[in-house]
Protein backbone atom coordinates (compact mmCIF):
# COMPACT_ATOMS: atom_id res chain seq x y z
CA UNK A 1 0.00 0.00 0.00
CA UNK A 2 2.97 2.44 0.68
CA UNK A 3 4.32 1.76 -2.71
CA UNK A 4 1.08 2.39 -4.35
CA UNK A 5 0.72 5.52 -2.44
CA UNK A 6 4.16 6.88 -2.94
CA UNK A 7 3.84 5.98 -6.77
CA UNK A 8 0.36 7.99 -6.96
CA UNK A 9 1.88 11.09 -5.36
CA UNK A 10 4.53 11.30 -8.15
CA UNK A 11 1.93 10.59 -10.87
CA UNK A 12 0.33 13.77 -9.04
CA UNK A 13 3.48 15.81 -9.40
CA UNK A 14 4.93 14.11 -12.98
CA UNK A 15 1.94 13.96 -15.02
CA UNK A 16 2.75 9.69 -14.34
CA UNK A 17 0.35 7.57 -15.07
CA UNK A 18 0.21 4.67 -12.06
CA UNK A 19 -1.58 1.60 -13.08
CA UNK A 20 -0.87 -2.31 -13.40
CA UNK A 21 -0.27 -3.51 -16.94
CA UNK A 22 0.27 -6.60 -18.63
CA UNK A 23 4.31 -7.52 -18.56
CA UNK A 24 4.69 -8.88 -22.19
CA UNK A 25 7.80 -10.84 -22.36
CA UNK A 26 10.75 -8.85 -24.16
CA UNK A 27 8.25 -6.19 -24.82
CA UNK A 28 7.68 -4.56 -21.64
CA UNK A 29 5.97 -2.23 -20.70
CA UNK A 30 9.33 -1.83 -18.52
CA UNK A 31 7.70 1.46 -16.85
CA UNK A 32 4.81 3.46 -16.16
CA UNK A 33 2.67 5.54 -18.83
CA UNK A 34 3.66 9.14 -18.92
CA UNK A 35 1.03 11.62 -20.04
CA UNK A 36 3.87 14.02 -22.60
CA UNK A 37 1.41 16.90 -23.42
CA UNK A 38 -2.61 17.61 -23.21
CA UNK A 39 -5.19 19.17 -24.19
CA UNK A 40 -5.96 18.40 -27.94
CA UNK A 41 -8.56 18.49 -29.73
CA UNK A 42 -7.82 14.57 -31.39
CA UNK A 43 -3.68 13.85 -31.76
CA UNK A 44 -2.44 11.99 -34.37
CA UNK A 45 0.53 10.54 -36.54
CA UNK A 46 3.28 10.26 -34.40
CA UNK A 47 6.65 10.32 -35.70
CA UNK A 48 9.87 10.65 -34.13
CA UNK A 49 13.97 11.10 -34.53
CA UNK A 50 17.19 9.89 -33.11
CA UNK A 51 17.55 13.15 -30.97
CA UNK A 52 14.29 12.74 -29.09
CA UNK A 53 12.18 14.83 -31.09
CA UNK A 54 8.81 13.86 -32.09
CA UNK A 55 5.58 15.64 -34.50
CA UNK A 56 2.24 14.46 -34.12
CA UNK A 57 -1.12 16.04 -35.73
CA UNK A 58 -4.54 18.01 -33.86
CA UNK A 59 -6.53 17.00 -37.08
CA UNK A 60 -9.76 18.97 -36.41
CA UNK A 61 -7.59 21.97 -35.39
CA UNK A 62 -5.38 21.87 -38.18
CA UNK A 63 -1.67 21.61 -37.18
CA UNK A 64 1.36 19.74 -37.27
CA UNK A 65 3.18 19.72 -33.42
CA UNK A 66 6.23 19.45 -32.27
CA UNK A 67 8.18 18.47 -28.95
CA UNK A 68 11.53 19.30 -28.94
CA UNK A 69 13.39 16.44 -27.19
CA UNK A 70 13.31 19.35 -23.75
CA UNK A 71 9.83 18.76 -23.87
CA UNK A 72 9.03 21.97 -25.40
CA UNK A 73 5.81 21.88 -27.31
CA UNK A 74 5.19 24.33 -30.21
CA UNK A 75 3.35 24.33 -33.56
CA UNK A 76 5.02 22.89 -36.77
CA UNK A 77 2.47 23.85 -39.52
CA UNK A 78 -0.57 25.68 -39.61
CA UNK A 79 -3.27 24.90 -41.29
CA UNK A 80 -1.64 21.87 -41.86
CA UNK A 81 -4.34 20.40 -44.67
CA UNK A 82 -5.99 18.61 -41.61
CA UNK A 83 -2.93 15.82 -41.66
CA UNK A 84 -3.22 12.45 -40.21
CA UNK A 85 -0.39 9.80 -40.45
CA UNK A 86 3.59 11.39 -40.18
CA UNK A 87 6.52 9.61 -40.79
CA UNK A 88 10.33 11.17 -41.04
CA UNK A 89 12.72 11.11 -44.20
CA UNK A 90 15.78 12.10 -43.79
CA UNK A 91 15.17 16.00 -43.29
CA UNK A 92 11.50 15.90 -44.25
CA UNK A 93 7.95 14.80 -42.76
CA UNK A 94 5.71 12.64 -44.91
CA UNK A 95 2.54 13.21 -44.51
CA UNK A 96 -0.90 11.99 -45.26
CA UNK A 97 -3.79 14.99 -45.77
CA UNK A 98 -6.92 14.32 -45.16
CA UNK A 99 -7.68 17.41 -47.44
CA UNK A 100 -7.22 15.06 -50.21
CA UNK A 101 -2.80 14.80 -50.63
CA UNK A 102 -0.05 12.57 -50.13
CA UNK A 103 2.47 15.96 -49.22
CA UNK A 104 6.13 16.13 -47.34
CA UNK A 105 7.11 19.10 -45.29
CA UNK A 106 10.91 20.12 -44.96
CA UNK A 107 11.76 20.10 -41.33
CA UNK A 108 14.06 23.46 -41.55
CA UNK A 109 11.15 25.66 -42.35
CA UNK A 110 7.79 23.49 -43.27
CA UNK A 111 7.85 24.66 -47.06
CA UNK A 112 5.66 22.08 -48.25
CA UNK A 113 6.27 19.48 -51.60
CA UNK A 114 2.88 17.58 -52.59
CA UNK A 115 3.93 13.87 -53.73
CA UNK A 116 0.18 12.96 -54.88
CA UNK A 117 -3.46 15.23 -55.60
CA UNK A 118 -5.36 12.61 -57.56
CA UNK A 119 -5.49 9.56 -59.30
CA UNK A 120 -7.02 8.49 -62.46
CA UNK A 121 -8.06 12.46 -62.49
CA UNK A 122 -10.02 12.35 -59.03
CA UNK A 123 -8.85 13.59 -55.62
CA UNK A 124 -8.11 11.12 -53.10
CA UNK A 125 -10.67 10.54 -50.49
CA UNK A 126 -8.59 11.47 -47.38
CA UNK A 127 -5.46 10.00 -47.45
CA UNK A 128 -4.53 8.06 -43.91
CA UNK A 129 -1.57 6.42 -43.10
CA UNK A 130 1.75 6.09 -44.90
CA UNK A 131 5.04 3.98 -44.84
CA UNK A 132 7.97 4.08 -46.90
CA UNK A 133 9.94 1.77 -48.84
CA UNK A 134 13.88 0.94 -49.49
CA UNK A 135 13.70 2.45 -52.88
CA UNK A 136 11.74 5.70 -51.94
CA UNK A 137 8.53 4.19 -53.09
CA UNK A 138 5.24 4.99 -50.72
CA UNK A 139 2.68 2.66 -49.78
CA UNK A 140 -0.55 4.67 -48.13
CA UNK A 141 -4.47 4.25 -47.56
CA UNK A 142 -7.38 6.55 -48.37
CA UNK A 143 -10.65 5.67 -46.11
CA UNK A 144 -13.79 7.43 -45.90
CA UNK A 145 -12.88 9.36 -42.63
CA UNK A 146 -13.30 12.78 -43.34
CA UNK A 147 -13.47 12.93 -46.79
CA UNK A 148 -16.04 14.23 -48.94
CA UNK A 149 -19.92 13.06 -50.14
CA UNK A 150 -19.99 10.94 -52.48
CA UNK A 151 -16.03 9.64 -52.09
CA UNK A 152 -14.45 11.28 -54.30
CA UNK A 153 -12.34 8.17 -55.63
CA UNK A 154 -15.62 6.09 -54.94
CA UNK A 155 -13.99 3.28 -53.32
CA UNK A 156 -11.85 3.38 -50.26
CA UNK A 157 -8.43 2.18 -51.27
CA UNK A 158 -4.21 1.55 -50.26
CA UNK A 159 -2.45 3.07 -53.03
CA UNK A 160 1.43 3.00 -54.11
CA UNK A 161 3.24 6.15 -54.89
CA UNK A 162 6.67 5.20 -57.46
CA UNK A 163 9.95 7.08 -56.91
CA UNK A 164 8.46 8.29 -60.14
CA UNK A 165 5.66 9.62 -59.05
CA UNK A 166 3.24 7.30 -60.82
CA UNK A 167 0.16 6.64 -58.63
CA UNK A 168 -1.62 3.00 -58.24
CA UNK A 169 -4.01 1.60 -56.63
CA UNK A 170 -2.96 -1.53 -54.76
CA UNK A 171 -6.18 -2.94 -52.73
CA UNK A 172 -9.60 -1.63 -52.66
CA UNK A 173 -11.81 -4.40 -51.18
CA UNK A 174 -10.77 -3.90 -47.40
CA UNK A 175 -13.14 -1.71 -45.51
CA UNK A 176 -11.51 1.50 -44.07
CA UNK A 177 -8.11 0.49 -44.48
CA UNK A 178 -6.26 2.51 -42.09
CA UNK A 179 -2.75 1.78 -40.84
CA UNK A 180 0.07 0.68 -43.58
CA UNK A 181 3.24 -0.67 -42.31
CA UNK A 182 6.00 -3.14 -43.63
CA UNK A 183 7.46 -5.75 -41.91
CA UNK A 184 11.28 -4.83 -41.40
CA UNK A 185 12.64 -7.08 -43.80
CA UNK A 186 9.91 -5.33 -46.57
CA UNK A 187 8.56 -8.29 -47.81
CA UNK A 188 5.22 -8.52 -46.13
CA UNK A 189 2.71 -5.34 -46.09
CA UNK A 190 0.27 -4.77 -43.31
CA UNK A 191 -2.45 -3.31 -43.82
CA UNK A 192 -4.83 -2.40 -40.36
CA UNK A 193 -8.65 -1.89 -41.63
CA UNK A 194 -11.04 -0.20 -39.02
CA UNK A 195 -14.04 -1.58 -39.69
CA UNK A 196 -13.39 -5.04 -39.90
CA UNK A 197 -11.55 -7.08 -36.94
CA UNK A 198 -9.46 -9.06 -38.92
CA UNK A 199 -5.61 -7.50 -39.44
CA UNK A 200 -4.44 -8.07 -43.11
CA UNK A 201 -0.72 -9.13 -44.38
CA UNK A 202 0.38 -9.12 -48.01
CA UNK A 203 3.43 -10.53 -49.61
CA UNK A 204 5.60 -7.59 -51.45
CA UNK A 205 6.55 -9.27 -55.00
CA UNK A 206 7.97 -6.48 -56.02
CA UNK A 207 8.28 -2.23 -55.04
CA UNK A 208 4.49 -1.58 -55.27
CA UNK A 209 3.05 -4.94 -56.62
CA UNK A 210 1.45 -7.21 -53.86
CA UNK A 211 0.43 -11.24 -53.86
CA UNK A 212 -2.70 -12.36 -52.33
CA UNK A 213 -3.23 -11.26 -48.91
CA UNK A 214 -4.11 -13.32 -45.69
CA UNK A 215 -5.83 -12.52 -42.57
CA UNK A 216 -2.91 -11.87 -39.75
CA UNK A 217 -4.74 -12.03 -36.84
CA UNK A 218 -8.32 -11.25 -35.76
CA UNK A 219 -8.14 -8.40 -32.87
CA UNK A 220 -9.36 -8.64 -29.44
CA UNK A 221 -12.78 -6.96 -29.27
CA UNK A 222 -14.39 -4.97 -26.50
CA UNK A 223 -17.22 -6.25 -24.80
CA UNK A 224 -20.50 -5.93 -27.22
CA UNK A 225 -17.73 -5.22 -30.04
CA UNK A 226 -18.11 -7.49 -32.96
CA UNK A 227 -16.13 -5.97 -35.94
CA UNK A 228 -13.79 -3.37 -34.23
CA UNK A 229 -10.82 -3.13 -36.05
CA UNK A 230 -7.34 -0.86 -35.72
CA UNK A 231 -6.20 2.44 -36.32
CA UNK A 232 -2.88 3.22 -36.65
CA UNK A 233 0.22 1.22 -35.34
CA UNK A 234 4.58 0.87 -35.42
CA UNK A 235 6.69 -1.81 -36.35
CA UNK A 236 9.40 -3.25 -33.89
CA UNK A 237 13.10 -4.61 -34.52
CA UNK A 238 11.81 -8.42 -34.40
CA UNK A 239 9.13 -7.50 -36.72
CA UNK A 240 6.12 -7.62 -34.16
CA UNK A 241 3.14 -5.56 -34.88
CA UNK A 242 2.16 -2.58 -31.97
CA UNK A 243 -1.72 -1.60 -32.86
CA UNK A 244 -3.92 0.80 -31.46
CA UNK A 245 -7.14 -0.34 -30.69
CA UNK A 246 -10.48 -0.15 -28.46
CA UNK A 247 -8.78 -2.38 -25.86
CA UNK A 248 -5.18 -0.34 -26.20
CA UNK A 249 -2.17 -1.68 -28.28
CA UNK A 250 -2.33 -5.13 -29.32
CA UNK A 251 1.00 -6.42 -29.78
CA UNK A 252 0.94 -9.09 -32.27
CA UNK A 253 3.83 -11.24 -33.80
CA UNK A 254 4.76 -11.62 -37.17
CA UNK A 255 3.25 -14.97 -36.88
CA UNK A 256 0.13 -13.74 -36.03
CA UNK A 257 -0.14 -13.98 -32.16
CA UNK A 258 -1.41 -11.45 -29.83
CA UNK A 259 1.33 -11.50 -27.57
CA UNK A 260 -0.58 -8.95 -24.74
CA UNK A 261 -2.50 -5.72 -24.52
CA UNK A 262 -0.80 -2.40 -23.77
CA UNK A 263 -3.79 0.04 -21.96
CA UNK A 264 -3.53 3.34 -21.91
CA UNK A 265 -5.64 6.30 -19.87
CA UNK A 266 -7.58 7.22 -23.18
CA UNK A 267 -8.22 5.53 -26.51
CA UNK A 268 -5.16 5.30 -29.26
CA UNK A 269 -5.31 6.28 -32.14
CA UNK A 270 -1.49 5.96 -33.32
CA UNK A 271 1.77 5.04 -32.44
CA UNK A 272 5.55 5.17 -32.84
CA UNK A 273 9.14 4.32 -31.26
CA UNK A 274 11.07 7.30 -30.11
CA UNK A 275 13.36 8.11 -27.58
CA UNK A 276 17.31 8.11 -28.53
CA UNK A 277 17.29 4.48 -28.17
CA UNK A 278 13.92 3.83 -30.00
CA UNK A 279 12.64 1.89 -26.66
CA UNK A 280 9.87 4.67 -25.92
CA UNK A 281 6.70 4.21 -27.58
CA UNK A 282 5.01 7.64 -28.68
CA UNK A 283 1.18 7.21 -28.67
CA UNK A 284 -1.28 9.62 -29.69
CA UNK A 285 -4.82 8.98 -27.91
CA UNK A 286 -7.64 11.43 -28.28
CA UNK A 287 -6.76 14.31 -26.54
CA UNK A 288 -2.79 13.58 -25.57
CA UNK A 289 0.23 12.52 -26.06
CA UNK A 290 1.57 9.58 -23.71
CA UNK A 291 5.48 7.70 -23.69
CA UNK A 292 5.37 3.98 -22.29
CA UNK A 293 8.99 2.85 -22.16
CA UNK A 294 9.59 -0.95 -23.37
CA UNK A 295 12.34 -3.66 -23.77
CA UNK A 296 11.64 -3.46 -27.89
CA UNK A 297 13.19 -1.02 -30.28
CA UNK A 298 11.67 -0.01 -32.80
CA UNK A 299 12.58 -0.16 -36.48
CA UNK A 300 13.57 2.57 -38.54
CA UNK A 301 12.35 2.22 -42.63
CA UNK A 302 15.32 3.94 -44.31
CA UNK A 303 13.82 4.42 -47.19
CA UNK A 304 15.76 6.49 -50.82
CA UNK A 305 16.28 10.01 -50.97
CA UNK A 306 12.87 11.25 -52.68
CA UNK A 307 12.86 13.50 -55.85
CA UNK A 308 11.83 17.11 -54.71
CA UNK A 309 8.71 18.31 -56.63
CA UNK A 310 7.78 21.65 -56.90
CA UNK A 311 7.61 23.59 -53.59
CA UNK A 312 4.21 24.91 -52.10
CA UNK A 313 3.44 27.64 -50.09
CA UNK A 314 4.69 27.47 -46.75
CA UNK A 315 2.15 25.82 -44.20
CA UNK A 316 1.86 28.90 -42.23
CA UNK A 317 1.06 31.34 -45.19
CA UNK A 318 -0.80 28.95 -47.12
CA UNK A 319 -4.74 29.34 -47.63
CA UNK A 320 -6.72 27.33 -45.81
CA UNK A 321 -9.28 24.63 -47.94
Amino acid sequence: MKNVLLCCLFAAQASIICQGQEQIPNIGPVGPVQKLQTGFAFTEGPAADAAGNFWFTDIPNNRIHKVDAAGKLSVFAEPSGHCNGLMLHDQYLLACEMDGRLKMFRLADAQQFVLAAEFEGKRFNAPNDLVIDNTGGIYFTDPRYRAPEPWPQGTEAVYYRAPDGKVSRLISDRKAPNGVILSPDEKTLYVIPSMEKQMWAYPVEAPGKLGTGRVLVELRQRPGETSGGGDGLTIDTAGNLYITSGLGIQVVSPAGQILGIITLPEQPANVTFGGQDRRSLIVTARTSVYSVPTKATGHVFPGAPIALPEPQQKAADSEQK
